[in-house]
């Protein structure tokens, strides 16, 4: 098995933690002690975006938490409003300057946003920023293969990665196998599938939990590393932040894994990226 301790390697040679800390819907008020909170635990994955409005908070905690910066995994992702390579430059220098730092680690497009058709521009955009090392990677959030696709037809490059909607009800199998064959990580938003139902409470969760003395947090967020994602739980909660890390210490049977697989609904949670509503 793969050892989940060792961060992913991207295509471009950049190395990217397995799990991360995502701060979606944590205000600024509140980011920096959540933060620092998760930095403190062990997490060097950080995950925000413009569109989260807590970037500052975000940077703040960086800079407060004592670890080198050059430790820390920073991503941020530019909005809808700033496709095109003139506005996308521009968002990029305002993330950095409110997230008090010179470079990122990975920016990412927040949504194809289609019915622009700019979002092969702004890859472009990203590439060249990192030509200038003002990030380190380029990847996408949201993006179906065919937006990849364009992408790559039109840059002669692929996304580092693809953050999506991921979780035992809307597993990406599909997306997942398709990815991996051109090199693309999957990293996975929503990862617990709460936004409708309950993933937690499912008889192939509870039932692993049980048998290995964890929360079905820990379950679920373990089935997404076993299945070669990288994840970003959030929480403003100190303990439920601890808790979700601690994850490396038992491992899921084939049995469980099958299981857990066979939640899938194929329906999403959240807003469909070929539609024009981003």
């Amino acid at each position: 098995m793969t050892d989940l301790s060792a961060p992913v390697r991207l295509h471009d040679g950049v190395s990217m933690p397995r799990i991360g800390y995502g701060t979606y819907k944590v205000g600024d008020d509140e980011a920096q002690e959540a933060v620092e909170a998760a930095l403190a635990t062990g997490y060097r994955l950080l995950d925000t975006a413009e569109m989260y409005g807590n970037e500052v908070g975000v940077g703040r905690a960086v800079a407060a938490s004592g670890v080198p910066r050059e430790e820390v995994f920073l991503t941020t992702k530019l909005w809808n409003d700033h496709h095109g390579a003139d506005a996308a430059r521009a968002a990029l220098e305002t993330s950095l300057e409110r997230l008090g730092t010179d470079y990122l680690d990975l920016y990412l497009i927040h949504w194809p946003s289609p019915k622009q058709d700019l979002y092969v521009e702004t890859f472009a955009a990203l590439l060249k920023a990192k030509e200038e090392g003002l990030i380190r990677s380029a990847g996408v959030s949201n993006f179906l293969p065919e937006h990849l696709e364009r992408v790559h037809e039109g840059t002669g490059e692929w996304p580092t990665v693809n953050q999506v909607e991921l979780h035992p009800y809307f597993n990406q199998a599909g997306l997942r196998a398709w990815q991996s064959e051109r090199a693309i990580a999957t990293e996975s938003w929503g990862p617990l599938g709460q936004r409708t139902g309950s993933v937690l409470d499912e008889r192939a969760v509870t039932a692993a939990a049980q048998a290995h003395g964890k929360s079905p947090g820990q379950v679920v967020i373990r089935w997404h590393l076993q299945n070669g994602c990288i994840v970003i739980p959030k929480s403003a909660k100190a303990s439920r932040i601890a808790e979700n890390f601690d994850i490396l210490d038992f491992a899921l049977t084939d049995a469980e894994m099958t299981a857990i697989d066979g939640l899938e609904t194929g329906k999403r949670q959240g807003i469909d990226p070929g539609g024009t509503e981003r």
